[in-house]
């Protein structure tokens, strides 16, 4: 199968959907990945945002993603997007890659970013006649998600028991974007959630995903 990854930001994709990612390359899949937002000076300095940039091609290698793509959107600013340039870009990656299945950033999310690339995916992917996306879901990014306009309605989980330390280590690539516990954007943070939603179905890792679409 082909798997298409969309963040709106690096890292969103290791907090959501890494051991998911990880447990599709084991199984053979191809993995690629989409990075709709970059870092911009002012304010951050080119050096943080050079950094940034290794710190993404470091957790590509690290999971074994085949490609990534950059929208090269302004993060924090994709209100400012007009709606036509943000799906068309995601409509060239999806055309491109022709995904089976396709991840992206949740709707019920006090971000805007992750709201408005949601919106885009769903646009992009729509079931029209030669679309190759047989399935549409959005991953959680706590504690954005839980702080939303509407609880994030988890309807798919996944097992990432075996794939536990394999998400964790590829979060430990993001040495910007970690932060201590008990922050949820934590190295313990991660893990403690991944073990809250095993629990939640009998096994001692997962993730959850709330189904979008899906076409038999």
């Amino acid at each position: 199968m082909r798997i298409l990854v969309i963040s709106a930001h690096p890292d969103d994709e290791v907090i959501g959907a890494g051991g998911t990612l990880a447990r599709h390359v084991a199984h053979g899949d191809d993995v690629y990945w989409c990075v709709v937002t970059e870092g911009y000076n002012p304010p951050w300095p080119p050096e943080l945002l050079a950094e940034a940039r290794k710190q993404v091609h470091a957790v590509q290698r690290f999971l074994g993603i085949k490609h990534v793509s950059f929208c090269g959107f302004p993060t924090v600013k994709l209100n400012t997007v007009p709606n036509i340039e943000l799906t068309s870009a995601l409509q060239t990656v999806v055309d491109d890659v022709r995904p089976d299945i396709v991840y992206t950033t949740p709707h019920c999310d006090v971000n805007l970013d992750h709201r408005v690339v949601c919106e885009a995916t769903i646009v992009a992917t729509r079931p029209l006649p030669g679309c190759s996306v047989k399935r549409l879901l959005s991953y959680e990014i706590a504690p954005t998600t839980r702080f939303g306009p509407q609880p994030f309605a988890a309807n798919v989980y996944v097992d990432i028991s075996a794939f536990l330390d394999k998400k964790l280590e590829a979060m430990n690539c993001y040495k910007t974007e970690l932060r201590e516990f008990p922050h949820p954007r934590s190295l313990r943070g991660l893990e403690l959630l991944a073990r809250e939603r095993g629990l939640g179905i009998g096994v001692e890792a997962a993730e959850c995903f709330q189904l979008i679409r899906e076409i038999f």
